[in-house]
């Protein structure tokens, strides 16, 4: 059965999975990792409704804007069930206003995506990475103009530092404009970053998170192990690139916990991975995609999925991230006066000293 969590201190309820639509389209680089066309599609989100997913992901970049475009068809007649989530900001043309912040980019953008997903609001839109040269002032009260016009019901942001973030939404409650709800973000059990600063900013903030890539590209579904080629057909085997692995040795530590504990439970290893995200503080959403779909039925049941607490500490140790300054003195120092935000990075973590 279908979890559905608030998206931040919004009344937005949204499905515990979402559906990507990274992989629709496969038009320029994004044939590396599909060329699902309308009928794909169609499976896709057929079965994902079946399984009780109301919350599908796309962007207005995502194959040029074909992924939208098909997207848009598929969910023709069944609209009002879903929440549509889209992103503006990446460079979508040539001409100098055809990527960032900036008023008239983001109200044109809007506007095409609308068309594109043959819909007449957009249920969550974000602000798909930072733009340091556009004031913040003007990005938020465009924001503000989409939803206050009824084109966006939400908005959020993606792929911030905590300053940048903060930054934002202290320029909204500063001009008395609406308030981001939520952000997108990579976070998994082999890229913990988020924790540092992002996470807390979440939990302070009331900000909900929804994750992009929550199985490292499919690094964590246990199909990629050490000493192994890349598993054909994958995005490895096709030369993406994207998430970075910065210790390769690291992974492949947290892919042999992964697989012991999904073979202890009898359940596939991205459901594994999956459950754990779910179990981390703010976490609304988690956004899964599929080339086919076995796949997405190997990934939906990770809802119903709760781990023990042993299985938890043995994902945790393997995973958990260093503490960098200041948090390290923090921890030393700080620690009694610690609020729930600081412990989204601080529990569990061994206790420092000066050695």
């Amino acid at each position: 059965m279908m979890d559905y969590r608030y998206l931040g201190r919004s009344g937005l309820k949204v499905s515990a999975l979402a559906l990507g639509t990274f992989t629709f389209g496969g038009r320029g680089p994004f044939g590396m990792l599909a060329d699902q066309q309308v009928p794909e599609a169609r499976s896709l989100v057929d079965l994902a409704i079946e399984h009780g997913v109301n919350f599908i992901d796309t962007a207005n970049m995502y194959s040029l804007g074909l992924s939208e475009e098909i997207l848009g068809e598929v969910i023709e007649g069944r609209r009002e069930d879903l929440v549509i989530s889209s992103k503006a900001r990446m460079p979508v043309g040539p001409g100098p206003n055809d990527g960032g912040t900036g008023r008239l980019h983001l109200l044109r953008e809007c506007e095409r995506s609308l068309k594109r997903l043959r819909t007449d609001r957009i249920d969550v839109y974000h602000l798909h990475e930072w733009d340091g040269s556009t004031p913040v002032e003007e990005t938020v009260e465009a924001m503000d103009t989409l939803v206050r016009h009824g084109k966006v019901r939400y908005w959020g942001f993606s792929n911030f530092c905590g300053w940048q973030a903060m930054k934002l939404i202290q320029a909204a409650e500063k001009l008395g404009t609406i308030r981001p709800v939520t952000q997108q973000i990579h976070y998994t059990l082999e890229a913990r970053d988020a924790e540092y600063e992002l996470m807390p900013l979440s939990v302070d903030q009331g900000i909900g998170v929804t994750v992009w890539s929550p199985l490292a590209a499919g690094l964590l579904t246990g199909k990629h192990r050490r000493d192994r080629d890349p598993a054909p057909g994958s995005r490895q085997a096709n030369g993406w690139t994207e998430p970075p692995i910065r210790d390769r040795e690291r992974l492949w530590r947290i892919v042999d916990v992964l697989v012991e504990v999904a073979e202890g439970r009898g359940v596939p290893v991205p459901q594994v991975a999956l459950a754990w995200l779910l179990g981390r503080p703010a976490v609304a959403s988690l956004i899964v995609g599929a080339r086919t779909p076995e796949q997405l039925r190997e990934t939906l049941p990770a809802v119903g999925l709760a781990l023990t607490a042993e299985e938890r500490d043995r994902l945790d140790e393997v995973s958990r991230p260093p503490l960098i300054y200041p948090h390290w003195h923090q921890n030393q120092f700080a620690k009694p006066t610690f609020g729930e935000a600081d412990w989204a990075l601080h529990r569990g973590q061994p206790e420092t000293s000066w050695g």
